[in-house]
């Protein structure tokens, strides 16, 4: 099965009439332990014309072993980068929809302490929900896009960040408790993250709602 290589299309075509295009995509949504982490990235006119950094995909599509290597190629591409989180408790507090929002204007915050102007452009945000204005969002133009995490470069872009620093979050958390193989699970339901809370309970850094609720069917 072929892979589909992200483009800048949708990219170049927002771009002639905004002066800023802003890519978001979230990772760990699915998890049951640890933060949900939304990736942003800016990109202008001139980095659009460019070529697409080497081996940059939907984050999903690239190995573990290149993720590191392709989130650097990607931050030296666009104008500004960030990385937003929502913990696990306020998972719990908000749901996940509402996290998803949360963390989404943190990592739009951090480039705007880099210098960018949200309000100046359009924010390109991978899915068919726009969870970014229900969160508080004021001023911003949001267009969700299927498919964006593949098919655009900025959304792949961000999706590379966002995952190579949650994974990193997740080995270090499994430092501290290394009972439910975070290493290697980062966190999602597999079966000895599964095995592991049936043996030693939920850790504080469990979304407790969602292992709660699932549990019939989780376990």
């Amino acid at each position: 099965m072929s892979v589909v290589e992200p483009k800048l299309t949708l990219e170049r075509r927002l771009l002639s009439d905004n002066a800023i295009l802003i890519a978001c995509d979230e990772v760990g949504r699915g998890a049951l332990a640890g933060p949900v982490a939304v990736g942003a990235v800016a990109v202008d006119a001139p980095r659009a014309r460019k070529r697409v950094p080497r081996g940059l995909r939907d984050s999903k599509l690239v190995p573990e072993a290149r993720r590191e290597d392709v989130a650097a190629r990607a931050t030296e591409w666009v104008a500004a980068s960030a990385v937003g989180w929502a913990g696990s408790d306020e998972i719990d507090a908000v749901g996940i929809m509402r996290a998803l929002g949360i963390a989404c204007l943190r990592a739009i915050e951090q480039l705007r302490d880099q210098g960018i102007v949200p309000e100046d452009g359009i924010v390109l945000l991978d899915g068919n929900y726009d969870y970014i204005t229900p969160a508080g969002a004021a001023g911003l133009e949001v267009r969700p896009v299927i498919k964006a995490d593949r098919d655009c470069a900025s959304a792949a872009a961000a999706s590379v960040l966002a995952k190579v620093a949650r994974d990193r979050v997740m080995v270090e958390l499994d430092q501290e408790l290394p009972v439910y193989g975070w290493a290697r699970n980062k966190g999602y339901a597999s079966p000895d993250h599964r095995a592991a809370i049936r043996e030693h309970g939920l850790s504080r850094h469990h979304r407790s709602s969602w292992a709660i609720a699932d549990a019939p069917t989780l376990f």
